[in-house]
């Protein structure tokens, strides 16, 4: 849940970026800091760990100006895709505001997507949160490895198979090059600031 700090005039909001090992949650981030560095205050925290790229969070604040006079704090945090992380990842999803899931557009990564959707929708429902009601943006990454002549997904069934209920935003992706991030980010944004303008009557 946000916090709300009127006194300060100060808004901060937690996005988590979800999804399988080695799905581009980090390297979304990276770009992030390195192309939006007028938002960020801080430094990126990154743990690298043997078999999996992030063991516990990427940290990083952006400050996007003000919505009724208080200054918005986004903190986004991504977690750790490997299964033997799991109680790391229901950890740093709890409180989050909204969720960005990273699909990996690789054939072969279609059951790692699906399992890391259903662990998200779990963790969710022992926090008393509907993966329905919480703002959720789909970005489908890696849709640049077309090029290289790897075996991917189309958009049609990574759709059909991650996203025929929840009908979240999905959007295509390479974060390898930034294709995509800023829109992500900014969609899931947008989703979670016209919840907390209904939640606090803004």
């Amino acid at each position: 849940m946000a916090i709300v700090n009127l006194k300060k005039h100060q808004i901060e909001c937690k996005i988590v970026y979800y999804g399988p090992a080695r799905c581009g949650k980090t390297t979304n981030l990276e770009y992030i800091h390195r192309t939006f560095s007028q938002h960020v205050r801080g430094q990126m925290i990154s743990i690298d760990t043997e078999g999996d790229r992030t063991l516990f969070f990427d940290f990083l604040p952006l400050e996007l100006g003000k919505v009724k006079g208080c200054d918005v704090r986004v903190q986004l945090y991504t977690v750790p895709g490997q299964v033997r992380y799991a109680s790391t990842r229901k950890l740093v999803l709890r409180g989050a505001d909204g969720v960005v899931f990273v699909a990996d557009s690789l054939e072969v990564r279609r059951e790692q997507n699906m399992l890391a959707l259903k662990d998200l929708q779990q963790n969710l429902r022992d926090y008393n949160v509907s993966i329905f009601r919480l703002p959720l943006v789909m970005q489908f990454n890696k849709r640049d490895l077309v090029e290289a002549d790897i075996p991917l997904m189309s958009l049609e069934q990574m759709s059909h198979e991650l996203n025929r209920q929840l009908k979240a935003p999905a959007l295509p992706a390479a974060a390898m090059n930034g294709t995509g991030v800023g829109k992500t980010l900014q969609e899931c944004l947008r989703l979670v600031l016209r919840k907390l303008q209904q939640e606090l009557n803004f």
